[in-house]
């Protein structure tokens, strides 16, 4: 569906447990585009997720948490993400920029504005199309992700999670980019038509694969 026209970037994000991945792998699939995910979507991102989400590991400070990430977006720019949409593709990503600021910003405390510079750098200026943020309530969240232990930020505990929910709710309020919030808790069928809705509304009329 990509042919000869150029290539579109979407970025689903929202805190674990919202089922971005499903609802990214589905939206890619009824594209026809190059599904890919932050951080671990390259071969060097792999060695650095297993870095930032191993809970055995020793501790990371936070500024070098933030720097690890833009390492991990900087080559998935460089090696995915950037070649697939000047071949014209569209391209899913599972999180992109919106997380560092969410995440290491509101949730770890780190200057906003300085992460804004670090991630515009570390992408070369390269921002979502769209991002499309799902939501639900941390309870919903923390019932989908289960009993198991979790990686590095899942065992933050419910105020970094909150303030990294509230940290999301923000940034689509304030954006200059287009960003569109879809409700998350319902049946996932649903909750993928809300999705396409958003796509087709800011990017449309956008033709299914297929």
């Amino acid at each position: 569906m990509t042919e000869g026209r150029p290539g579109r970037l979407i970025a689903l994000e929202g805190i674990d447990g919202c089922g971005k991945s499903t609802q990214a792998r589905l939206l890619a699939g009824r594209l026809g585009a190059l599904l890919t995910f932050e951080p671990g979507g390259t071969g060097l991102g792999r060695s650095l997720r297993a870095l930032l989400l191993d809970r055995g590991r020793e501790p990371i400070g936070e500024r070098a948490e933030a720097l690890l990430m833009a390492a991990d977006r900087a080559q998935h720019v460089a090696e995915v993400v950037a070649p697939a949409l000047r071949a014209g593709r569209w391209v899913v990503t599972d999180r992109f920029s919106a997380s560092t600021i969410a995440y290491q910003g509101f949730g770890r405390g780190l200057d906003r504005n300085e992460l804004t510079t670090l991630v515009g750098w570390a992408t070369g200026g390269l921002g979502p199309d769209l991002t499309v943020l799902l939501t639900v309530p941390l309870a919903v969240a923390a019932a989908r992700r289960g009993d198991g232990a979790g990686d590095h930020f899942e065992v933050q505990g419910e105020p970094f999670l909150e303030r990294v929910d509230a940290g999301y709710r923000r940034l689509a309020g304030e954006a200059a980019t287009p960003w569109r919030v879809v409700e998350a808790t319902g049946p996932v069928e649903v909750v993928a038509g809300a999705v396409w809705a958003a796509v087709d509304a800011v990017l449309g009329p956008v033709p299914a694969d297929g």
